[in-house]
């Protein structure tokens, strides 16, 4: 796999990526990859000839024995790689090609990173799952943050992105995975106009019935529906009243996932 994202590479604005290099990785082991090749995609890269690549990175580096590839896969300089150079070059570099047909959902619907970042987009969680075959969800380690959650009767575990540009913003309920338990909760993602009034998006998680200490510990913060958009209110007492509406609205909706109280294994 490639770091950063091709797509990203050649983007002329920040691409809104779907997973951390990290929760790529470990979505790889989870799914029995045992070795992993992460290739950095720069201007080298960009310019090796697609005949250049089968030979130095598939042949020489891994060693390749099967290759499978979707069957509109393209590679190399200008895209011009294709299954038919792959198959023409099988005899030369040792390797016999298998052909992957799209990937659709049970529905016949093609299953695609645009299509996510579209569903995840438009707040329908449910759809993004089905495409995913999981929930959505964005973890990280927690870290110490202004502290006015707690000040407003609502403290939050804070996890930065680390200039990673999530498909996905505004307040949510949420589910969170945290000292081995799921939480029901309430979370915001994005640059807090009221608090901050802009620079770097944080995401804030408050866990509904929660008292403990989690800064230092990774967390998963599973996005179940949207409440709403980002907006700057007139006064912390105006947020906190919303503050107020939305944990509501998130119990409303979390009522029925599991119990509001305790922890939850």
């Amino acid at each position: 796999t490639f770091e950063p994202l091709p797509r990203g590479y050649f983007s002329p604005t920040p691409l809104r990526r779907l997973s951390s290099v990290r929760e790529k990785l470990c979505g790889f082991a989870d799914a029995g990859i045992e070795v992993l090749l992460l290739l950095r995609f720069d201007a080298p890269l960009v310019a090796m000839s697609a005949e250049d690549f089968v030979r130095t990175v598939l042949v020489a580096r891994m060693r390749a024995r099967e290759i499978w590839v979707g069957r509109d896969f393209r590679f190399g300089h200008n895209r011009v790689g294709d299954v038919a150079l792959l198959e023409a070059m099988q005899g030369e570099g040792g390797y016999e090609v298998r052909v992957l047909d799209a990937v659709t959902t049970g529905d016949g619907e093609r299953i695609s990173a645009s299509r996510v970042r579209g569903a995840l987009g438009a707040g329908d969680f449910a759809h993004a799952r089905d495409l995913l075959g999981h929930p959505f969800t964005i973890g990280g380690r927690v870290v110490r943050g202004l502290r006015m959650g707690r000040k407003l009767g609502y403290p939050t575990a804070n996890i930065r992105l680390g200039g990673r540009v999530a498909p996905v913003s505004g307040i949510f309920a949420v589910r969170v995975y945290a000292g081995r338990h799921w939480w029901p909760g309430v979370a915001s993602l994005g640059v807090r106009p009221t608090i901050a009034g802009g620079g770097e998006p944080l995401l804030e998680a408050h866990l509904f019935d929660f008292d403990g200490d989690l800064y230092g510990q990774r967390i998963g913060v599973e996005f179940v529906a949207k409440l709403r958009d980002e907006e700057k209110f007139a006064d912390l007492d105006a947020l906190r009243a919303q503050m107020d509406r939305d944990a509501a609205e998130a119990r409303r909706i979390l009522a029925g996932t599991f119990p509001l109280s305790g922890a939850f294994a």
